[in-house]
């Protein structure tokens, strides 16, 4: 396994093995998890190569947001690597992304990107396109893979590829779940024992919101709510949204028809977790 830091350094690696190898790409912020690595066994199965980007991207993080905070362990992330007989782990710097006078974002248009995370963090997608731009262009791999966790994220990612004729195909991985449900986070790693506890809700209340639509219930209006009751009775557990929508547009729908996905994000503590489900 090759540990790659420069970007001249990676471009070359893929210029030597771009035209007879396939290449599976997995981005990642580091800190790996199941998830994670749910995405890398699959890339392993698919590809010829598969490489690895650990980077904490600065420009999807809003004021006040936990950039500095966020958990890094390079030497963990590598020891996992190796366990997955990764080809290339890419860890570029900070100053290289984003060199002195650097101003150039990418930005997809409309509600797709504005509503749900897009309203909750403004500036948040136009980050996440930008940073995963730049890497495709500098890895240029034919697969790459996201988990569903971050559905809106895979949505508007794909509008990207779609959009800027980008040469990479999206592959999608279910969530991956502790035991009580609770799906895997780097983020879970700033919990403490109470919180940890507290916020097996989020999957809680998308049980209970699957429960009501198989029951019949139709209106969203109160799926959500018993969602949000469900949430509140968690001391420690405070909503930021809940939001049954079309999984496609992930507009509100009026009425639950056809499967719709249910979206839920809540602080446990000082700590916002995501998650959701799709319901038919």
């Amino acid at each position: 396994m090759q540990l790659i830091k420069h970007l001249s350094e990676m471009r070359n690696y893929i210029r030597r093995i771009e035209k007879e190898k396939s290449i599976g790409f997995v981005p990642t912020m580091g800190y790996l998890h199941e998830g994670h690595l749910s995405l890398i066994k699959r890339a392993r199965q698919d590809c010829d190569e598969v490489v690895v980007s650990i980077f904490v991207n600065p420009t999807q993080f809003g004021a006040g947001e936990d950039y500095h905070l966020y958990p890094r362990d390079l030497s963990r992330d590598i020891k996992l690597c190796k366990q997955e007989s990764l080809d290339v782990v890419f860890v570029p710097s900070r100053e290289e992304m984003y060199p002195d006078g650097y101003s150039t974002f990418v930005k997809v248009e409309g509600e797709l990107s504005s509503t749900l995370e897009g309203s909750s963090r403004p500036g948040h997608f136009q980050g996440v396109c930008t940073i995963l731009t730049k890497l495709f262009n500098i890895i240029s791999p034919d697969f790459s893979y996201f988990g569903q966790k971050d559905y809106q994220q895979v949505l508007v990612v794909k509008r990207l590829v779609r959009d800027l004729n980008l040469r990479t195909q999206i592959v999608v991985l279910p969530t991956i779940r502790e035991k009580d449900g609770l799906a895997v986070s780097s983020r879970n790693s700033y919990l403490n024992k109470e919180e940890r506890c507290a916020a097996t809700v989020l999957y809680e209340s998308l049980e209970k919101a699957k429960q009501l639509i198989m029951e019949g219930k139709r209106d969203p209006a109160l799926v959500a709510s018993k969602m949000k009751d469900l949430i509140k009775a968690k001391s420690l557990a405070e909503i930021d949204y809940v939001a049954v929508v079309d999984p496609e547009t992930l507009q509100k729908v009026e009425r639950i028809g056809k499967e719709v996905l249910v979206a839920v994000v809540v602080k446990i503590g000082e700590i916002r977790l995501i998650d959701n489900l799709k319901i038919a």
